[in-house]
């Protein structure tokens, strides 16, 4: 009579199973850290970073839960009468993604405060006011001390020139007109002439030139001349 209570109890006992498996998404890539839980012995393991492996210690009967963020809830039944010692579940768990509208943040509460902002006329800086006023005087300074042009013909004349250079001595060492022969020739003629230091009269206009008697009738006689020449031709 005692011995019938206990081997009732040892039939009774329930098994234990090592279940084990690897976990993937959709393109078969390992998901690492979803969280595997038995639902009878309230235990939980992590699946590897990595491989995706994961093992956990299970009985007959138990639910397998399987949750990650970012993916859908799977779960696994072991059946009652399962009479192994190891169990294999290998599963793949679909994305979980929620679509939500976009959303603007303004740092106005309507977009009538925005236009009124934006519109707003703004006191101009005293700052800004004074550089610009002292920028501008200093360009003026510099320009009537060298009396050099400074209208737009003058600036394109010298970026043109300036491209120029740069082609011509492209891939070359920058010139140095000290060893130049000619522009020590250019020099010396200039000192001798007196025609060094003279400012450019291009864009200045030139007196009329006046022609008297004497020299209309020159001008007549020579043209007389060329023309007989060319009608004995």
């Amino acid at each position: 009579m005692i011995s019938a209570p206990l081997f009732s109890q040892s039939g009774n006992r329930e098994k234990y199973v090592q279940v084990t498996g690897i976990i993937v998404d959709e393109e078969y890539s390992p998901i690492g850290g979803v969280a595997v839980i038995s639902q009878k012995l309230r235990r939980l393991v992590l699946s590897d970073p990595t491989s995706g492996i994961y093992s956990l210690t299970s009985i007959q009967g138990d639910t397998i839960m399987f949750r990650a963020v970012g993916y859908k809830r799977y779960h696994s039944v072991i059946p009652s009468d399962y009479e192994e010692k190891t169990c294999s579940i290998d599963i793949m768990l679909q994305t979980d993604t929620v679509a939500i509208e976009d959303v603007t943040i303004l740092p106005w509460r309507t977009y009538d405060e925005f236009i009124t902002d934006v519109t707003r006329e703004r006191e101009y800086d005293p700052l800004q006011e004074n550089l610009e006023k002292n920028v501008e005087s200093i360009y003026i300074s510099i320009a009537s001390a060298s009396n050099m042009d400074v209208s737009s013909h003058a600036a394109y004349r010298t970026a043109m020139r300036q491209n120029y250079d740069n082609l011509r001595y492209k891939g070359q060492l920058p010139v140095n007109n000290l060893l130049n022969p000619f522009a020590w020739a250019k020099f010396v003629k200039g000192v001798k002439d007196g025609t060094l230091f003279q400012k450019e009269t291009n864009n200045k206009p030139q007196p009329a030139k006046v022609i008297d008697s004497a020299e209309k009738e020159r001008v007549a006689r020579k043209n007389k001349r060329a023309q007989k020449r060319r009608g004995s031709n």
